[in-house]
């Protein structure tokens, strides 16, 4: 698979989702071998104003795997310009969200209110296509609602334009996160197109990640809520893809410490006043499941020092 002139190493690529693919994240992902990562989106009007805080999501890392910056907008002239700046920062692609279903989001009339518009999402890849050498890819929804199915013709405008590659959310944008994801629209993209088309939607597991592939004939499978503490995810799907073998999921000790690697390398990125609170909801991903792991959760939520939370990690390894 080529996207643009640029070879994934595997199919098996990380979403981009907005709190949780910041900088640690990608470097705890990266150690499991993804085909690509990406950024958390970044607002493409806010890079055109200078605003500090975007501009440091676009900062990648020496040990990050192949990452796409994905960006959000309305205006193909403010995404151009703002892809301009992204790519001065080394991704390998740049992604343009039309698929992102928050509200503030939507109102705005931008991520999965594009959807919406196939003659606007064209405009837009042409533009920031004009703007840049890397490819441009997009990220879409099913559609509007069960009403407004677009993703194909969607699909087709912005390959149309340009676009080197597609990524297809089996949910509308009025599901939201919720229902089953329609894998049968993934296939109908495929079908409609010749760039690659990359799956996303309830792939939880290896098993699920070939039986996307088998169905649809997609590129990639793109995994995102499913690897929340759970990065092996990744390479465990890698491997199963490439054996038909299915490797065992991390013991307890592996998540423990995978988890105090990743509050470390928050705190060095953001500081620990920042990095304590947000590392408290990995935390309590990276022990998902694991029996007695609850007892834990509040005292995870209250610690406020990067020492408390790697005692009360270090604590539960010992359990």
């Amino acid at each position: 698979m080529l996207i643009g002139s640029f070879r994934p190493a595997n199919p098996v690529f990380v979403a981009p989702m907005a709190g949780v693919t910041d900088r640690p994240f990608r470097r705890i992902l990266s150690r499991f071998g993804p085909g690509l990562l990406f950024t958390e989106m970044i607002s493409a009007a806010a890079l055109v104003q200078r605003n500090r805080r975007s501009l440091r999501m676009l900062e990648l890392g020496p040990d990050e795997g192949p990452v796409v910056i994905q960006l959000f907008g309305k205006d193909p002239n403010v995404l151009a310009e703002a892809a301009r700046l992204a790519e001065a920062h080394g991704p390998v692609a740049i992604d343009i969200n039309m698929g992102c279903p928050t509200p503030k989001i939507v109102r705005n009339g931008e991520g999965a209110a594009l959807l919406r518009n196939p003659e606007l999402c064209g405009r837009i890849v042409a533009a920031v296509r004009a703007a840049v050498r890397v490819p441009v890819t997009v990220k879409i929804r099913k559609g509007w609602d069960e009403q407004e199915v677009t993703a194909v013709e969607v699909a087709r405008a912005v390959e149309a334009a340009g676009a080197a590659a597609v990524t297809v959310h089996g949910r509308t944008r009025q599901m939201f996160y919720g229902g089953k994801a329609d894998w049968e629209i993934i296939r109908r993209v495929k079908e409609a197109v010749s760039i690659p088309v990359i799956g996303n939607g309830d792939v939880d597991g290896p098993q699920a990640a070939r039986a996307m592939l088998e169905q649809t004939g997609c590129a990639a499978v793109m995994i995102g809520r499913a690897a929340l503490g759970n990065p092996w995810i990744v390479s465990r799907t890698v491997h199963f893809l490439q054996t038909g073998e299915l490797l065992p999921p991390p013991s307890l000790a592996e998540r423990v410490a995978l988890a105090r690697l990743h509050l470390s390398y928050l705190v060095e990125d953001k500081g620990e006043r920042i990095a304590v609170p947000e590392m408290r909801k990995h935390a309590v991903w990276y022990l998902k499941g694991l029996p007695g792991a609850n007892r834990f959760k509040d005292r995870l939520y209250r610690a406020t020092t990067e020492a408390e939370m790697a005692a009360i990690l270090a604590e539960i390894a010992e359990a």
